[in-house]
């Protein structure tokens, strides 16, 4: 065989290796798929108790994974819990799904977080941390501003 044939084989089949590799990735791993998780409309009414309050946010996935909300934490309460409401009886659950390319909305009257065992009372002006955990993506700390106890914001929520 001749020197500079067989060079262009080597070519050839170095470029057809490196075509096959590249066809098992396509479509695995693309960051569209996993959830994109993001939160807006964060508030707390200033609360008429002194050791319980509701907050009210929406967290939106702009991925093509949905994801659940597992935990709320804030060093404001004692602990924390998430409620839905369902002909108007309020129900404590253990976690919310965050559909993929949707939202999970907590408004007054509907799905709802409740700040229990408050370390001080809350009031209008006041920004509370807040901590949400997830099953699968990493957590996400929202600053949740203190409004009247009568805001109804422009959202619906």
């Amino acid at each position: 065989m001749r020197p500079g044939k067989h060079l262009a084989l080597t070519g050839i089949a170095i470029t057809g290796a490196l075509a096959l590799s590249g066809c098992g990735g396509s479509g695995s791993g693309s960051g569209s798929s996993a959830a994109e998780l993001s939160v807006a409309a964060s508030y707390m009414p200033q609360p008429v108790s002194a050791d319980m309050a509701a907050g009210f946010l929406t967290i939106t996935n702009k991925g093509g994974t949905k994801d659940e909300l597992t935990s709320v934490s804030s060093d404001s309460a004692g602990e924390i819990t998430m409620h839905e409401t369902n002909g108007g009886a309020m129900e404590e659950v253990d976690s919310f799904e965050v559909p993929a390319h949707g939202q999970l909305v907590f408004k007054s009257g509907g799905n709802h977080l409740m700040f229990e065992k408050l370390k001080r009372r809350p009031e209008q002006g006041d920004t509370i941390t807040v901590k949400l955990k997830f099953a699968e993506s990493g957590p996400l700390t929202v600053e949740m501003p203190v409004k009247s106890a009568t805001y109804n914001p422009s959202t619906g929520h």
